[in-house]
């Protein structure tokens, strides 16, 4: 008898334990074990990649996401731009994320690299990709107590789109390297960045331009010295292996034709009229907007936004350009990480008070 209740006694404290256990929140940094952990992720046996099944109204098809790190409460998907890039600028991420236990995905958008590329036009629209994040979000298991989504340039377009139909299954947003209105960035590029070239270069490239000979090896030519100082910040010769990958080798121009124009005189095309700058004070999820000082986007503009929403902030980044997470590297990195970490320990705060009232 005694030793039956000696064995109840161990077995309900062993059960107590296991419960207690349970219960521990998990940390924002995870053991290098836990960050790596394989188990309740279908994902694992293939590397973390998925290819997600997606039903639009003119079909169904596939998309290609991976997961790297496994973090319960941070969870950052990545919404690359383009339109028609692919993730692979974003490769830079893993020199940072991992070390400070970040779960991230990356993710092609359908006529992208690594997804289907279907050749229909009427697939080419924000509301259609909107829905396309949200199915991905699903299928990812990503709700509003680990989902943060990251979009760069075209990507940060749909971020605010996506935030404005569905913030309630985010945590956090950030914007990068993304004005919140199309006619303000074609203003911004006609009235500051391409008056920054040589006369000369400029009047040929306006001659191509009226003639729509955008195939010409000389309209390529003439905008090295703009891409040299507002895309990245470095020779052209120089430019990371990544990024000519993506966006030079992988990029799909009968996406990025359509919804972005030919020229890169002005941003023509789908996306022309777009914009949102009104409806930035219905974002009420904690924003950083991420601007620099040599952006192809107006700084002072994406400033203004952060401005206008609600729990916004800013992250200037007076080394970088349009792709600053290689050129202004580290301090892109330090204030994105920052902002993470700040609004995971906030919604971890209010949690344990909620708990206590």
């Amino acid at each position: 008898m005694r030793r039956l209740f000696a064995a109840c006694v161990l077995l309900a404290a062993t059960s107590f334990a296991a419960i207690a256990v349970a219960a521990e929140p998990q940390q924002a940094h995870p053991t290098l074990q836990q960050y790596h952990a394989r188990t309740g992720h279908p994902d694992a046996w293939q590397g973390g990649v998925r290819m997600i099944p997606i039903h639009t109204p003119h079909g169904d098809f596939r998309v290609w996401t991976k997961r790297v790190g496994n973090n319960p409460r941070i969870k950052l998907l990545l919404l690359h731009g383009g339109p028609g890039g692919t993730h692979e600028a974003f490769e830079a991420f893993d020199s940072f994320l991992p070390a400070e236990g970040v779960e991230y995905y990356y993710y092609d958008q359908l006529g992208s690299y690594n997804s289907d590329q279907p050749d229909d036009p009427r697939l080419l629209s924000i509301d259609r990709y909107v829905d396309e994040v949200e199915q991905v979000r699903q299928a990812l298991g990503l709700d509003r107590d680990n989902f943060y989504l990251l979009g760069h340039s075209w990507g940060g377009i749909l971020a605010i789109e996506y935030a404005l139909k569905h913030q309630d299954h985010l945590k956090g947003l950030v914007i990068a390297n993304m004005m919140s209105s199309i006619p303000a960035y074609n203003k911004y590029a006609s009235e500051v960045l391409m008056p920054e070239l040589e006369p000369a270069a400029l009047a040929e490239l306006k001659r191509l331009d009226a003639a729509k000979d955008y195939s010409n090896p000389r309209f390529e030519e003439l905008l090295v010295p703009h891409y040299e100082r507002h895309v990245l910040r470095r020779p052209l010769a120089e430019w990371p292996e990544p990024v000519i990958r993506g966006f030079v080798k992988h990029l799909n121009r009968k996406v990025y034709v359509p919804m972005q124009g030919p020229s890169e005189l002005g941003l023509t095309g789908i996306l022309e009229g777009w914009d949102r700058t009104e409806d930035l004070k219905d974002i009420i999820v904690p924003t950083l907007v991420i601007g620099a000082r040599y952006d192809t986007m107006d700084p002072k503009w994406m400033e203004m936004m952060s401005r206008r929403l609600p729990k916004g902030d800013y992250l200037y980044l007076p080394n970088g350009s349009h792709m600053d997470y290689y050129d202004d590297q580290d301090a892109f990195f330090a204030g994105l990480l920052k902002f993470l970490h700040r609004v995971d320990d906030a919604a971890s705060t209010e949690r344990k008070a909620a708990t206590t009232r």
